[in-house]
């Protein structure tokens, strides 16, 4: 579901019946273009019909140029999409061995599929021998995973191993294909023996050139990036929020919530380097230095909790910067522990009583501020993880009835 899930907008729960109405959607498309016929798809192979290289093409140049205006524009984010990893041998020698079934069954998994709902029984065979080469490759897989993981070149892109730019690459890819739109439609003249248009392709073919042509040449002239995203906090509001200390949360809540396991509602997140983490750290927090804050894998993090988070530092400037950006970049109830530890640290070891105000309110904070500092001095602020539960046995002390008083 691209970014509709990860930014909040599909229940996650939703991924699978979203994926089975997209499922349906493929298959009718499939289908309506011809695809469920083996004529059709290996016709690529004789040059008799190269509808399926066009819709290939026309699919790879929409993604390509669909992905990339849509990440600039923000509606995307390009480091979430999750790539591959490639390979090499088992790359190679699968797509020798789907070629070949491809050239000798006319069918791809997905077209047979789409073929075999429909009837067509050279499909079912088709899914038949699929099935057989899943299971032997799934009963001696200790045997193929040399070959299977062999030569693991990771994620990679292809403007990367030709050592060009991902917009040039995607540039020459939009020419490639509109060569081929035409190169394909004079082959397949010649070959069913039909006399071809005048001028280079077909005049229905001007306005989608023209239009691919030209988000090319755009995607060319965009910067790599936007300067902001749609998802992004505004930068005024957030610079108005900032100058009220809105972000802050006070020592005395987080101190509170420490004590009280219970009611805790806080994803602490310590932004100190994870040197100073392991020396000392606060009870349950999570350590994300601020220099990846942004990382992908801190992101999840953050994104993915319920509680409100808490930044903390040794004072508030680390821990403000990670609120600045976190908030930017979308995420939102964060805070900030208002002046780090070294304030937690005072407000519970140096806590002075005011002596100019005795109320209810005034002996309640210096009984709780007295007691806090007892049990962190005494590490009654770690979390106890709780152990097996016993079984609840109730001694009931059974009088026996009082004569003539009662029973039956």
């Amino acid at each position: 579901m691209g970014p509709l899930i990860p930014q909040g907008f599909v229940n996650p729960d939703l991924n699978l019946f979203f994926a089975f109405v997209i499922g349906l959607g493929f298959g009718y498309v499939l289908e309506q273009a011809g695809f469920s016929t083996s004529r059709k798809l290996a016709g690529v192979f004789y040059g008799y019909d190269f509808v399926v290289l066009r819709v290939f093409f026309t699919a790879a140049i929409t993604a390509a140029l669909g992905l990339l205006l849509f990440s600039y524009i923000g509606w995307i984010d390009y480091s979430m999409i999750y790539i591959n990893p490639t390979f090499l041998w088992s790359a190679i020698v699968g797509g020798a061995i789907m070629g070949v079934g491809f050239i000798l069954g006319g069918f791809c998994p997905g077209t047979s599929l789409v073929a075999a709902v429909i009837g067509k029984v050279d499909a079912m065979l088709f899914i038949i021998g699929m099935m057989i080469g899943i299971f032997v490759f799934g009963q001696f897989y200790d045997t193929f995973e040399p070959l299977y993981m062999g030569s693991d070149l990771g994620g990679i892109f292809v403007y990367d191993s030709l050592g060009m730019s991902r917009d040039w690459f995607v540039f020459f890819l939009v020419v490639i294909a509109l060569a081929a739109f035409i190169i394909t439609r004079k082959i397949e003249d010649k070959v069913n023996g039909l006399k071809s248009e005048a001028g280079l392709f077909h005049p229905s073919y001007t306005a989608p050139f023209a239009l691919m042509f030209g988000l090319a040449i755009l995607i060319l002239i965009l910067p790599e990036s936007p300067k902001a995203k749609w998802y992004e906090a505004n930068a005024q509001s957030l610079l108005e929020e900032a100058a009220a200390g809105k972000q802050y949360i006070e020592a005395e809540e987080v101190t509170y919530k420490l004590l009280h396991q219970r009611e805790m509602d806080l994803l602490l997140v310590d932004v100190r380097p994870e040197a100073d983490f392991l020396r000392f750290n606060l009870p349950g927090s999570v350590n994300v230095p601020l220099d990846r804050i942004l990382d992908k894998s801190s992101k999840k993090i953050l994104s993915g909790s319920d509680n409100r988070i808490v930044f903390y530092s040794f004072g508030s400037t680390a821990a403000d910067q990670a609120w600045l950006l976190t908030r930017r970049s979308g995420i939102k109830n964060s805070y900030v522990l208002k002046d780090g530890l070294n304030g937690l640290f005072a407000s519970v070891f140096q806590y002075e009583s005011d002596s100019l105000v005795n109320n209810e309110m005034s002996q309640f904070r210096d009984r709780f501020f007295v007691k806090a500092g007892e049990i962190f001095e005494q590490g009654g602020a770690i979390i106890k993880t709780s152990g097996k539960p016993s079984p609840v046995r109730t001694l009931v002390d059974i009088q026996p009835p009082v004569a003539g008083k009662g029973g039956c």
